[in-house]
């Protein structure tokens, strides 16, 4: 194989089987000899990819983790699987890494052939996941779109269905997309009123990025997530719970994980924090107090005392 960038790339794939190549292998495969073996291995390294040689009379070579995460050469199956299973995570908002699953599947579909994307929609269209009904799903394609909008700062264009069903078109300069509990936000300033705006992604429809570059406008809040937050702690027409949990307040958003990230959680001292919690369903914010494992006093509303009686009556005639 004469042709070098080619001949790299094949070496590439080789070593990106979990295996340690025998360098007369490597040079049999290509057919090459050995001596242009060690001198592409040594490109690969320039090119900031971690390959190992093993000495010995006839030497190995085998690619190790390093410092930095290089370019990966995928095959077909492979592309297809990865780009399946972060469909999966993206759309239903997995804690932890959806917003990490859109970026990824952003720009993995970005450079899928088209026969392999003609595939990934095909099997997304051909499985329904079991969902916990616990949050509303979301197109991944029009995740995707969004989120590579914010990351080329393009204006977008899309449907939107308010809380009362009225339905609008929308201009937005996108600046965040924001996983909220079970929920994905996208923040953005509205161009037709001249505002910030916060929008659910569940109620977006035909995301349109429209190639119109734009410079970025200072957030009227620290960051996104902080934006999120107070906003939906303004929209929530319920009052608020305001509790003190004995449990540090660090413990309280791990056990919380996602779920907690709307909610202002401050500590009071090192064993024990204060939180304020907005829903509309006092029954799950009561059922999410008991599951923190600790002991609490809550503060208001004076309805979620009644929630927790009734609770506590049913358990233990449950119990027996």
């Amino acid at each position: 194989m004469t042709d070098t960038p080619a001949r790299l790339l094949s070496l590439l794939s080789l070593l990106q089987t979990p295996r340690e190549w025998p360098g007369s292998e490597l040079a049999e495969r290509l057919q090459v000899s050995p001596r242009t073996i060690r001198r592409d291995i040594d490109r690969l390294r320039d090119l900031g990819y971690p390959v190992e040689a093993t000495m010995g009379p006839v030497g190995g070579y085998r690619l190790v983790a390093g410092t930095a995460m290089p370019p990966l050469l995928l095959d077909d199956e492979e592309a297809v699987a990865i780009a399946v299973g972060l469909r999966a995570a993206a759309g239903h908002a997995v804690v932890g890494i959806e917003e990490a699953s859109v970026r990824a599947l952003g720009k993995l579909l970005q450079v899928l052939p088209a026969r392999l994307r003609h595939r990934v929609a095909t099997l997304d269209r051909a499985t329904l996941p079991l969902l916990s009904g616990d949050g509303p799903t979301v197109d991944p394609e029009d995740l995707t779109v969004l989120a590579n909008a914010v990351a080329n700062r393009e204006r977008l264009r899309f449907g939107y269905r308010a809380g009362d069903g009225a339905q609008t078109r929308r201009q937005v300069e996108p600046n965040r997309l924001v996983s909220a509990g079970r929920r994905w936000y996208l923040v953005g300033f509205d161009l037709d009123r001249d505002d910030w705006r916060l929008f659910r992604v569940d109620r977006i429809s035909e995301p349109f990025a429209t190639g119109a570059r734009f410079t970025p406008r200072p957030l009227p809040a620290e960051d996104a997530a902080a934006y999120v937050a107070g906003k939906l702690r303004r929209q929530s027409p319920t009052p608020t719970l305001d509790a003190t949990l004995h449990l540090p307040a660090d413990e309280v958003r791990h056990r919380l994980g996602g779920y907690g990230d709307a909610d202002e959680i401050v500590p009071v001292d090192e064993r024990s924090c204060r939180i304020r919690s907005h829903t509309d369903a006092l029954d799950w914010l009561a059922v999410r107090l008991l599951m923190l494992g600790c002991e609490f006093e809550v503060h208001s509303p004076p309805e979620m005392h009644a929630r927790l009686r009734d609770l506590a009556g049913r358990a233990a005639r449950a119990a027996g």
